[in-house]
């Protein structure tokens, strides 16, 4: 092929320094759009109601580079609408009404209808989610909105119920590929692009982490290599890959709906016994980034809520593996983190504790604020032993076994409750045995 990048070629590239690979490449028919076959393929929801022709406002849920912005104009040329595209991090309800009243005219005077894109639509607050309602009432705007997150957190209800939500699935490394060799044709037909040896493109599709616009910028970035690169290789081979990526991080999104649902999969995991699992979610957690200090809390409740008296020493463990990560910083404190996961994980479990804190905290509220009875009030002068605070209290370690025997401690309005129900598991298989026999003791005193 000779000097792939020659004059020539290279300023066919100049001429789209200013257009990112990923927007030169764009789909332009449904049929280019790779990855989402649950929804586009024929027969799927979304392609039947394009076959027919039947526009509808909806929100796109899916994770970033994966199409929700390329779908959204595909779908409005589907149906021959203008489209028009606003992102919420920098439009407000000024923008509404101007582009409200561009598609009252656009509709007076060419009967188009008129598809509004907005991106990150949960920025929007629920005052401005409202000001679409009218509009999307008497079909002047139709609404597509993209987002990250959860819409049913993130929109208010009254939008919500006009939307049809759409979920977009992280896209595959076979997607992926789809998505480059795709780009790479287009490109061959314009600007004579670069060949790219399969394993390099595997290895771009992987490093991409299900993000399409990701792995489209790092193909910019290896045709761009290629070109000063000095082995004056013909074509993009693993070794160019491995030298751009570097250190690559995968998809995080702290604070996001990635940071919920991988801290929900951790804990889970650990609850479910699974070491192994376990320790992928907690890796998986510090490569992408997250704050290992708030890995450390999460154990802390984990010990406590699903371990509990089963096992103590799991909550001491945790607190250990926290104290050795502020103490060490990381990544060493990240070992005594992972040593702690895997104990919390083989530990007995029960969530005993967790559940008699809520039935607890339910008479709390229930029951409203009761007066302490007046035998277990302190004393401390004269005036309060008057008023007989503390008159009747047994002091527990007088009597026989450390244990007033059928003593209330409750409310003297309030009848004694249950709430902690230890299991057959771990340490509280002996608190249980107590626990009944006081309460069999006490029966027999009555």
């Amino acid at each position: 092929m000779g000097d792939l990048f020659s004059e020539d070629i290279s300023e066919k590239y100049d001429q789209h320094n200013f257009i990112p690979l990923a927007q030169r490449v764009r789909p332009v028919s449904i049929d280019e759009f790779f990855g989402q076959e649950h929804l586009i393929s024929k027969g799927k929801p979304l392609r039947s109601v394009l076959d027919q022709g039947h526009l509808h406002s909806m929100v796109f849920w899916g994770p970033p580079g994966t199409g929700k912005t390329t779908l959204a104009k595909l779908i409005a040329s589907k149906v021959d609408a203008d489209f028009i595209s606003l992102s919420a991090v920098m439009a407000g309800v000024g923008d509404i009404r101007k582009i409200v009243n561009q598609a009252q005219e656009s509709r007076s005077r060419t009967g188009k209808a008129t598809v509004l894109f907005l991106d990150e639509i949960h920025r929007f607050n629920k005052s401005q989610q409202d000001a679409f309602l009218p509009f999307l009432e008497d079909g002047t705007l139709t609404l597509i909105g993209a987002t990250t997150e959860n819409p049913s957190f993130q929109l208010n209800n009254a939008l919500l119920s006009r939307l049809r939500v759409y979920i977009l699935k992280q896209l595959t490394d076979a997607s992926m590929k789809l998505i480059l060799k795709n780009a790479i044709t287009k490109l061959d037909q314009s600007d004579n692009a670069p060949q790219i040896e399969d394993k390099a493109l595997s290895l771009i599709a992987s490093a991409a982490d299900g993000d399409a616009r990701s792995a489209l910028n790092l193909l910019e970035v290896a045709f761009a290599f290629l070109s000063t690169s000095d082995d004056h290789s013909s074509e993009i081979k693993v070794d160019h890959v491995k030298e751009i990526l570097g250190s690559e991080v995968r998809r995080f999104d702290n604070k996001g709906e990635y940071f919920y649902d991988q801290i929900s999969a951790l804990h889970k995991s650990i609850r479910g016994s699974d070491p192994n699992a376990s320790l992928y979610w907690l890796m998986r957690m510090l490569d992408g980034g997250c704050d290992a200090q708030y890995i450390a809390r999460r154990m802390i409740r984990v010990a406590s809520e699903d371990i509990g008296n089963a096992d103590p020493r799991a909550l001491r463990i945790s607190l250990d593996a926290w104290e050795c990560l502020e103490r060490l910083g990381s990544p060493e404190g990240e070992l005594a983190l992972a040593q702690a996961v895997i104990y919390l994980c083989c530990a007995p479990k029960s969530n005993a504790v967790y559940k008699a804190t809520k039935l607890a905290a339910e008479d709390v509220k229930s029951f409203g604020s009761m007066e302490v009875p007046r035998k277990l009030r302190n004393a401390p002068t004269k005036l309060m032993k008057q008023m007989d605070y503390g008159d009747g209290y047994r002091y527990a370690h007088d009597e026989k076994d450390g244990i007033v025997y059928g003593e209330k401690y409750f409310p003297d309005d309030m009848e004694a409750r249950k709430y902690y129900y230890p299991v057959d598991r771990g340490l509280e298989i002996k608190i249980k045995d107590k626990l009944n026999k006081i309460e069999e003791i006490a029966r027999k005193n009555l």
